[in-house]
């Protein structure tokens, strides 16, 4: 395992702070935890939604910034990545309509089950967009990135020429200790609300994977 950099201990220091008093909350003062320190559109919420948000950025940067030294596979995969990070960021704060008091439309206030103008909890046939792709589909996937792919590539050049081609970023293992050392943290928590520190988590690190990822000379004008 490569030594923390120094913007790593702070941000894993950061999260240990923010877990510690989550489970201190959430074990002493239930309402506390989910009226205040967990809360819907609260601290939490909005700091997922800034890391994801900085995550995108950050990718565009390299980007713009690397675009013509890359061929068409590197730029695809680097946007679609960038993409991906700038609905979740968007989905975090339902595309801003709580900040900017925007009302939603008659779809969504019959659809979603928060009648917010988002996709992870729109309902369909009675059943949560949210608990199927953005929980269970999300934990495979997670899984397989955090713990699986860095193994293979390590292991396969098939595997590692793939990724580098699609500038995918491979985690460095303090990445993958990090998320399991949260999903443990996680189950001290006794609220429903525990998994908005765990999406601030999801946040925090991935912004960590792509500034320090493992394969770096994907970043690298020369590669």
């Amino acid at each position: 395992m490569k030594t923390l950099t120094q913007t790593e201990k702070i941000a894993f220091s950061f999260l240990i702070f923010v877990f510690g008093f989550g489970i201190y909350f959430s074990n002493t003062d239930l309402t506390y935890f989910d009226t205040v320190y967990a809360k819907e559109d609260g601290y939490v919420e909005y700091g997922t939604a800034v890391f994801l948000f900085f995550s995108c950025l950050l990718l565009l940067y390299r980007f713009f910034k690397l675009q013509k030294f890359k061929n068409p596979l590197w730029k695809f995969g680097i946007i679609m990545i960038a993409l991906v990070f700038l609905f979740g960021a968007g989905e975090e704060i339902s595309w801003g309509q709580r900040i900017f008091n925007v009302e939603s439309s008659e779809y969504f206030l019959e659809n979603n089950a928060q009648g917010e103008t988002n996709l992870h909890n729109m309902v369909v046939n009675g059943k949560k967009v949210n608990k199927i792709i953005f929980s269970q589909l999300l934990t495979v996937v997670l899984i397989i990135y955090l713990i699986f792919t860095p193994i293979l590539y390590r292991k396969y050049d098939f595997i590692k020429n793939l990724a580098d081609m699609f500038a995918i970023p491979v985690v460095n293992w303090q990445h993958t200790i990090a998320f399991l050392s949260c999903t443990a943290l996680i189950m001290f928590m006794t609220s429903d609300r525990k998994w908005e520190l765990y999406e601030l988590a999801f946040g925090v690190i991935f912004f960590l994977i792509f500034l320090n990822p493992f394969n770096k000379q994907i970043y690298s004008a020369n590669s």
